[in-house]
């Protein structure tokens, strides 16, 4: 039997997939989630004895240590997510994000946790300097949302933590997310496209000309899997982009994808020049310190929205059940 890993957040959009995949691999799984969006998404885990819930707080200590208690590895995912939900409550933001993530690590630390894993985000690059460049694990950060300032904060936190701490951090910095989980978002770039053509509208683009990386829930994660999987010394206090670099997209670029497999969709740009995040990301380092690929490319995620709105998998794909925001 492998190890027994905490995912914080584990309701998720990205953890309810991360626990599946955990389970699959043979590991014990016990989830620290406060259902803020409900815990439908894994309900039927309660069925594997390999599975564990815990319902509470990552600002609250009792929650934290309770579930901590004979853990093995961490992967911290827990978090208010998405720059609409922090800058509506920022104070909330920082409280959760930064509060509630440094608790975890030092309890974690303080009971002999090997490995914390932070979900961390390309967002914390803000814009290029050199717009005809790619930034890697090495540029400058330059955050401009509540959000990715929440997660620098973060980041500085663990990996200022002298290395002779019994928990070692590892932050992986995800690319934008796009795909199908059991707690499925349409307030995502791919998801939230794809959805609007699949439903016969017409798509108002803003801001077609900006760059970002994607990369699929799955590959997301399964480059935690491969964090898990490596030996301590190759990932311990290391940065990792988590996508591909083939994988950077203009909003334009996103949309004559979508046209490929939806060619009669209406669509209508609206120019904006003032979007201050705009940057291409290098993947290069986890592939060739972890061997890490990914599985899935943005195409792929379309075809799969597209089918999943198209064929009624959801009944209504509007309503607020499917946004963090």
């Amino acid at each position: 039997m492998k190890n027994t890993v905490l995912v914080s957040g584990g309701s998720g959009y990205i953890g309810s997939v991360l626990v599946r995949l955990l389970l699959e691999k043979g590991y014990r799984v016990r989830v620290l989630d406060n259902l803020l969006f409900g815990g439908v998404p894994i309900i039927d885990l309660l069925n594997n004895d390999a599975f564990e819930f815990m319902k509470g707080d990552i600002r609250h200590q009792e929650d934290v240590r309770r579930a901590m208690q004979d853990i093995s590895h961490v992967v911290h995912l827990a978090a208010i997510v998405g720059d609409p939900a922090c800058t509506r409550e920022p104070e909330l933001a920082r409280e959760v994000n930064f509060g509630g993530s440094r608790l975890m690590y030092d309890i974690a630390n303080e009971l002999g946790v090997q490995r914390f894993v932070f979900a961390s985000t390309c967002s914390n690059y803000g814009k290029m300097t050199d717009p005809e460049s790619f930034v890697d694990e090495s540029s400058p950060l330059a955050p401009v949302s509540v959000y990715a300032q929440t997660k620098v904060m973060v980041e500085d936190y663990l990996l200022s933590q002298p290395g002779t701490n019994a928990c070692k951090p590892t932050l992986l910095r995800f690319a934008t997310v796009y795909g199908l989980s059991s707690r499925l978002r349409f307030d995502l770039t791919v998801n939230e496209f794809s959805k609007e053509l699949a439903l016969g509208r017409e798509l108002v683009v803003f801001g077609e000309q900006f760059w970002r990386p994607y990369c699929h829930v799955v590959d997301l994660c399964r480059s935690v899997l491969a964090v898990l999987d490596a030996e301590q010394e190759k990932v311990a206090f290391e940065v990792f982009n988590v996508g591909d670099s083939s994988e950077n997209y203009q909003k334009q670029m996103i949309v004559g994808e979508i046209l490929k497999q939806l060619p009669e969709s209406r669509i209508r740009y609206v120019a904006r020049n003032e979007d201050p995040r705009d940057y291409r990301v290098a993947f290069e380092k986890i592939r060739d310190r972890l061997g890490f690929g990914i599985s899935k490319t943005v195409p792929d995620g379309i075809r799969q929205v597209v089918q999943a709105v198209r064929d009624g998998f959801i009944p209504d794909p509007d309503t607020s059940d499917f946004r963090n925001s």
